[in-house]
């Protein structure tokens, strides 16, 4: 079996007022797969996502990259491979032009300015916004940003992209634009983890759902497994996604059989009303 090219073990934290942040989290997280994080506010899902980037250092417990475990001195490896898209563009963006903040990563890299360069053309290029290169990050729109920050991470080439919160204050048209990248990232072997409160879009398009409650792992399964368990559900203040309440409620109701053919999209749920009809 492949190693995993991410294993957390015993993860510890505790916040500056004494609060435990996280409390024993074990996880092996799979090259490429596509993650939702879920959970309520202040279960533990920001702070486990900074602490797996190096960002925040955790009590106790260990964290190992590609087999490799992660101190002091090989920190920056985890830095550079797992990449952080803040819920908050402008807690992110730091520099005076978009051509500059997309630069900013691969400069700390010390690469050479023509791989500099290089990357940040191809991630411009990548997020369409090659438009905005010489245009001051600050003013443009939330969606505009998101991109940006989005860009950010591609430029570091990142093997691991975290998304925290990614759909707060984005209109449907960039929704749908973040989905579009999102695909794109997975269609590339990209290892990506989302943090959501919304179960309908985790639904939608996660392999995998982790469930985090009060600083605990309390459920890791499929999208099925963990929104068909009621438990689960009560215990961390979510709801079942809206496809699959209608679906067990038409077959409950008898207006269809119950094939265990669950839509996890709009097009699967409009082809399943035609045959109805």
């Amino acid at each position: 079996m492949k190693e995993p090219i991410l294993k957390v073990r015993d993860l510890y934290y505790v916040y500056g007022n004494g609060q435990i942040g996280l409390d024993g989290v074990d996880i092996d997280i799979n090259e490429g797969e596509k993650i939702a994080v879920i959970g309520s506010n202040g279960a533990g899902k920001s702070t486990f996502f900074l602490n797996v980037n190096g960002v925040l250092k955790a009590e106790s417990g260990e964290i190992s990259y590609r087999g490799t475990m992660i101190n002091k001195k090989n920190l920056k490896e985890l830095r550079k491979n797992i990449g952080i898209v803040f819920q908050d563009a402008d807690n992110q963006i730091i520099a005076s032009t978009v051509r500059a903040e997309v630069a900013f990563g691969p400069m700390n890299l010390k690469l050479p300015k023509e791989e500099v360069i290089k990357r940040v053309d191809e991630a411009l290029t990548y997020m369409d916004i090659m438009d905005f290169k010489d245009r001051p990050p600050h003013y443009l729109s939330g969606g505009e940003k998101k991109k940006v920050s989005i860009a950010d991470i591609i430029a570091m080439k990142s093997e691991i992209i975290i998304f925290d919160e990614p759909t707060v204050a984005l209109d449907p048209l960039n929704a749908e634009m973040l989905e579009e990248v999102l695909s794109k990232l997975s269609r590339e072997e990209k290892t990506i983890l989302i943090s959501t409160h919304d179960v309908d879009f985790a639904y939608r398009w996660a392999e995998r759902i982790i469930v985090f409650c009060q600083g605990k792992i309390i459920a890791d399964g499929s999208p099925l497994e963990i929104f068909q368990n009621e438990e689960v559900l009560k215990r961390s203040n979510l709801k079942q996604p809206m496809l699959l309440n209608v679906y067990e409620s038409l077959v409950e109701k008898h207006l269809i059989a119950d094939e265990k053919i669950y839509p996890r999209s709009i097009e699967v749920f409009q082809k399943m009303i035609q045959v109805i009809k």
